[in-house]
């Protein structure tokens, strides 16, 4: 693993980490959410910051799903495009 993919690798993550504690006072709750949270919050519920990190899960998992395919279709491209600048005349010269 080069440097520069290292460095990258590591970015990704400390935004990640950043976002994901950044989020925490965020009201992540629907309209409906917030209706059920607050009712259950009168009936003697418990607090609903638990509903609201589910809900920021649920949103960032969509998301890293796609981030990981687009990371692995550029490495894919990247490796086949350096294969093929490797590639010399005489690899194409028919005998």
């Amino acid at each position: 693993m080069t440097s520069k993919t290292l460095k990258f690798i590591v970015i990704t993550l400390l935004i990640l980490l950043i976002a994901t504690v950044a989020a925490d006072p965020l009201s992540a709750q629907c309209a409906m959410c917030k209706a059920s949270s607050e009712a259950n919050l009168k009936a003697g519920g418990g607090d609903p910051k638990g509903l609201n990190a589910g809900i920021l899960y649920m949103l960032m998992l969509p998301y890293l799903l796609v981030a990981s395919i687009g990371y692995w279709w550029w490495r894919n491209r990247k490796k086949e495009s350096m294969q093929v600048a490797e590639l010399t005349d005489t690899d194409f010269q028919q005998s």
